[in-house]
């Protein structure tokens, strides 16, 4: 099946933008559209490192792991499991990175690893638009 690939160029510098998707990701990540909790949903941290987990914390503490970082590479690239509300066996993967251009950093997003969900086809139909809408919000905070 065919990745999921979008980018954004933002007027940063590789390692800033890296760090505001990695080590901000609370500040700009849309948790009451894009998360598991939605509404009940207080904030995501990204774990730094192989083995670092991205995880969702709700209202009163509960949490929902959405990936773990299987590669560090700061600040030219990241990839992780993901599987936020699904099973950990169906996880995807994605991969970012981060490239210097006059005026700042292309970040750019492949998802692939759709053939590991029975839903495959529609949910990387609705990450086709989900990353392009997640994106917006990282691209609009690192302006």
């Amino acid at each position: 099946m065919i990745a999921v690939q979008k980018a954004v160029t933002v007027p940063r510098a590789p390692h800033d933008a890296f760090r505001l998707f990695v080590d901000d990701i609370a500040r700009w990540w849309p948790l009451a559209t894009h998360s598991v909790g939605r509404e009940a949903a207080t904030s995501v941290v990204f774990e730094n490192g192989v083995g670092g987990r991205i995880v969702e914390t709700y209202a009163g503490g509960r949490t929902a792991v959405w990936g773990t970082v299987t590669e560090w590479d700061p600040p030219t690239r990241v990839r992780f499991s993901w599987h936020p509300g699904t099973r950990e066996e169906e996880a995807t993967e994605v991969e970012v990175r981060f490239s210097a251009v006059a005026g700042g950093t292309e970040v750019e997003l492949v998802h692939t690893g759709w053939d590991r969900r029975p839903d495959g086809p529609e949910a990387r139909a609705g990450y086709e638009g989900g990353w392009e809408y997640v994106l917006g919000f990282f691209a609009a905070a690192a302006g």
